[in-house]
């Protein structure tokens, strides 16, 4: 797939965005989510090799196709890894998924109700890198605790700063603010989100487009106008810990919205399923969010 093709498929495609990009932090986590335990490996490249295994499984599986799934976010070590004996970007396009990659390097301290990102210093040469593998887009994070107006607007203004840097190397950014959904002022801050970023939204030039990755609305149908800005290509859901039957329910309420799931995705796959039980408990996982993303 060219870039043109890449576009079209994300903007128009109906299905949804897996979320293969747990980072070094997250692995271990993963990991045992998936039936290895600690003790099964020994030290960070036995670590991040077992977590590679598990990705490949998953993007050789049959039912992992550009069918239902039209994009994979991928942990910088995945993108620059193998599958199938080709760059894991060319063995995504091949089955017709477009590729992005994760870019940020973790989270600040919270301050003011929120957690920015930390500082990205070698992310030009991640950024170069990325586009020569034929990656499509990146994929930042911060996080929202508290419905404080001067933090979401720090966390808003840093995402579209990196953005900016993104779309200057030809590719499209996914920016995600995530707002804890445990979080007391839920419904409150996905409202100061909203409004914050629609304010930067407007002062894009235009051409340009973003990719929103947000956790799914206390109320539904909140983030319409997001959906509907001229320079948004597709704004995407995190299950931000719901199980997969809530995460899918809630996404269902909100028409536009499509899913970019991680652990609803993967919670029920296990290292020691047989590939039949493997393929068939994905496929499963695959359906249910797929029926969300269009529904």
């Amino acid at each position: 797939m060219q870039f043109n093709d890449m576009r079209e498929k994300i903007a128009a495609g109906q299905g949804f965005i897996a979320a293969l990009d747990q980072s070094g932090g997250s692995t271990p986590k993963a990991l045992k989510g998936y039936g290895v335990e600690e003790d099964a490996y020994s030290g960070e490249e036995e670590m991040f090799g077992l977590i590679h295994q598990m990705r490949s499984r998953i993007i050789t599986s049959p039912c992992f196709s550009g069918e239902k799934v039209i994009g994979a976010i991928l942990f910088e070590r995945t993108m620059d890894g193998e599958v199938d004996g080709k760059p894991t970007p060319a063995a995504l396009t091949e089955r017709g998924i477009v590729p992005f990659i994760k870019i940020d390097k973790g989270l600040e301290d919270e301050r003011d109700g929120v957690q920015l990102m930390k500082p990205m210093p070698e992310l030009d040469a991640l950024l170069t890198r990325a586009k020569d593998l034929g990656v499509f887009g990146t994929k930042e994070r911060s996080v929202i605790n508290l419905a404080n107006e001067a933090g979401i607007a720090a966390v808003v203004a840093q995402q579209f700063e990196v953005a900016t840097q993104v779309l200057r190397h030809g590719l499209v950014p996914i920016i995600e603010p995530e707002v804890n959904i445990k979080s007391a002022d839920r419904d409150a801050c996905d409202r100061l989100l909203r409004d914050e970023i629609l304010r930067h939204l407007d002062r894009l030039p235009e051409g340009s487009e973003v990719m929103l990755k947000l956790s799914i609305p206390a109320e539904a149908g909140l983030f319409q106008p997001l959906i509907d800005h001229p320079r948004v290509l597709r704004v995407v859901a995190l299950s931000g810990g719901f199980s997969r039957v809530d995460a899918c329910a809630q996404l269902a309420q909100n028409p536009g919205m499509i899913a970019s799931f991680s652990r609803a995705l993967l919670s029920d796959l296990r290292h020691q399923q047989s590939d039949e039980e493997f393929d068939k408990t994905l496929g499963t996982a695959i359906d249910e969010i797929h029926a969300a993303s269009v529904a």
